[in-house]
């Protein structure tokens, strides 16, 4: 009798008979036999920004794609035609299980956490776009099943990719800036005009019921959301305005601007959580003001991190003369500060840093957000967006809204998922399903 054994299969217990895990805090990942062998790889959401993820795992196999809107995935379909079509992701896992190494997650927020539990139970490698998830619980649990089931994981944070973010990391570690206690982050200093775009100026959920597009599978579309009737303004793109799908500005950029913050100063998870702006039941804040209070981590001392999105610049930036950068990540230590966004860095005050010598890089160059991931399904290296990491990160942005559409200072205890001092905050971590839908 002969036994057939899948690439899944193979990869899966070439791993565990090599005996090979490391971590990059609680990262695990497998060695397979050959680093020259290619991942089998399927994709789920992959038009707009899923497609250009899918492109970027372009050098392995690419054997099955996913979306549920036909048209809008028509241009990434054309671009692989060997890969098998789908419109449920469910269907495309059962089917496709025994061929399949690693999963790719594109679509929108609200079903980052269907798919990728569902992927990570099946033995899948996971890498997901951001925010990694549409609640704090769903975080959690995608951190949790990745670590259980020992798979190598990302979260679609690119710019972490880029030197400039290394090297500012690196001034931080060293002490350039002595020892940082307080950080801010703006995002939109300035920005001329409303937070979301100008036809969101009517916050309220439309009332108008035109015909779903032919190329589009509705229900699908809302996997586990409570059910609203096809709008433009959810789809495509607008619904990462609307709490129902995501969690607007601050969603979409918290993990891109704060993975600074995160990475140079090693935080985890705030103890308490307070924030203000604007609060609609359905749409969420055009602009957002918060602070976060993170504990001390070994001999780093306790933080406090300042969130700012769609509005004015923080008072400090005036007062202090710093650069007034349309968004940016600003530390502020005992013997100076650093400024940075996505592609420069600068020490403050100038004049203090003018003879500065920097300190020789001491982190490795990525060889590419995506690349980093498929390689290290195959070889065991590590990646630097695990779920470990970027769970923690993402609960950290959620917690800012669970805090703004309460309207209190919540009180934050990390290991039991919960706001002790809020009890309807509960409700906003953990959201409830559409019937027919489970994590």
């Amino acid at each position: 009798m002969s036994t057939r054994i899948s690439r899944r299969d193979m990869l899966r217990t070439t791993a565990v008979a090599a005996g090979v895990w490391t971590t990059y805090g609680s990262l695990n990942f497998a060695q397979s036999n050959s680093p020259n062998e290619k991942l089998n790889i399927a994709a789920i959401g992959v038009g707009g920004r899923g497609g250009d993820d899918v492109n970027g795992c372009a050098h392995e196999n690419i054997v099955a794609l996913c979306d549920v809107d036909e048209a809008r995935a028509a241009g990434t379909f054309a671009a692989f035609p060997r890969a098998k079509r789908y419109q449920d992701f469910r269907r495309m896992l059962e089917e496709m299980d025994a061929q399949i190494d690693a999963v790719v997650i594109g679509s929108p927020d609200h079903t980052h956490a269907p798919a990728g539990v569902m992927a990570m139970k099946l033995g899948k490698h996971c890498y997901c776009e951001k925010p990694l998830t549409h609640s704090v619980y769903e975080a959690r649990m995608m951190a949790t099943i990745a670590r259980e089931k020992n798979l190598v994981t990302q979260m679609g944070t690119q710019i972490h990719e880029g030197s400039n973010y290394r090297r500012a990391v690196e001034l931080v570690q060293s002490g350039a800036i002595g020892t940082v206690g307080e950080v801010h982050v703006w995002l939109g200093a300035n920005f001329d005009g409303p937070a979301q775009p100008a036809d969101m100026s009517q916050p309220d959920a439309p009332q108008d019921q035109p015909p779903v597009p032919a190329s589009l599978d509705w229900d699908l579309w809302l996997g586990p959301a409570a059910y609203r009737p096809y709008h433009s303004a959810y789809a495509p793109f607008q619904w990462r305005y609307w709490w129902n799908f995501a969690n607007g500005q601050l969603g979409d950029f918290f993990c891109h601007y704060c993975d600074l913050a995160f990475w140079a100063l090693k935080l985890r998870h705030p103890t308490s959580i307070e924030a203000r702006g604007p609060v609609h039941p359905e749409s969420t804040a055009r602009w957002t003001i918060a602070r976060q209070e993170y504990p001390a981590r070994g001999d780093l001392p306790p933080v406090t991190l300042h969130w700012y999105n769609g509005g004015a610049y923080p008072e400090l930036v005036k007062e202090r003369q710093i650069p007034q950068w349309g968004s940016a990540v600003l530390f502020i230590g005992s013997r100076g500060m650093l400024i940075a966004d996505y592609g420069n860095h600068q020490l403050l005050p100038e004049a203090q840093y003018q003879d500065f010598k920097r300190p020789d890089p001491f982190i490795p160059d990525s060889i590419g957000h995506h690349r980093e991931w498929t390689e290290a399904c195959k070889t065991g290296g590590p990646t630097t967006c695990n779920f470990d990491y970027s769970g923690a990160l993402t609960e950290a942005a959620l917690l800012c809204n669970v805090a703004l559409r309460t309207g209190q200072k919540l009180t934050w205890d990390a290991a039991a998922l919960q706001a002790t001092n809020c009890p309807e905050a509960a409700a906003l971590i953990r959201r409830d399903y559409r019937e027919g839908w489970t994590l």
